[in-house]
């Protein structure tokens, strides 16, 4: 019985001396590993991804002088009102003659860029003849979409479409005025050309003066017309 009492007992004293050797060491190791907060805090910080929108900087708008911008600037806004009324207007006669319209605007407003010589016709274009046909336009686009038939509605909107006709003939007839001095300067170069050629022989119109080398004592203060053939 004794020995029954002695061994029980020093089988619990091992077993309790295991158990605080094993909470010991447990506590031993969360100490040593670092808690979530720990963990979070000790992480370097990251910046927020930037979308690509963010990292691109705005392009600037492109400058062509004082003069030039304002013109650019308000045939811009014609064209996009134009493409709007193109896109709300569903007769198909109607936007053919607005495409129409839109492409010599944007003729006029690069020739404005091209030769700023043009500024003061183009400025009389931008200012009344483009306002009121943009302005026409709405209002047919107005009636338009009513989907009412009536004497004064349909009386307008053909009128506006006639209109359409004049004035895609008189932005045809600006746009070939502002090229009035381009044409002037291009023939004088054609003339200019055609005269060095012939000096030299080297166009169609063989008939041409040689002039003598200053010097010559055989042709000195003569001249020499040669017909060649």
């Amino acid at each position: 019985m004794y020995e029954l009492g002695g061994l029980l007992a020093a089988l619990g004293i091992g077993l309790g001396t295991a158990y605080l050797v094993g909470r010991m060491a447990g506590r031993a190791q969360r100490q040593a590993s670092p808690q979530p907060e720990q963990q979070q805090a000790a992480q370097p910080k990251q910046e927020p991804v930037r979308s690509t929108s963010q990292r691109v900087k705005p392009v600037e708008k492109k400058s062509y002088g004082p003069e030039i911008d304002p013109i650019v600037e308000e045939g811009n806004k014609a064209l996009s009102e134009m493409g709007r009324l193109y896109m709300s207007i569903q007769d198909t006669e109607v936007r053919s003659k607005i495409n129409e319209i839109m492409r010599i605007t944007d003729k006029i407003v690069q020739d404005a860029i091209q030769d700023p010589s043009d500024i003061p016709q183009i400025k009389k274009f931008m200012n009344y003849y483009l306002p009121t046909t943009i302005k026409l336009l709405n209002a047919y686009d107005r009636m338009s979409s009513l989907g009412v038939e009536g004497e004064n509605i349909d009386k307008s909107m053909k009128n506006i479409n006639e209109m359409l006709d004049a004035a895609i003939l008189a932005y045809k007839k600006r746009l070939d005025s502002l090229f009035a001095n381009q044409a002037l300067d291009i023939e004088t170069d054609i003339d200019v050309m055609n005269q060095m050629l012939a000096r030299e022989g080297l166009s169609e119109n063989k008939d041409f003066v040689i002039q003598p080398a200053s010097g010559s004592v055989a042709g000195a203060g003569a001249q020499a017309v040669h017909q060649a053939k």
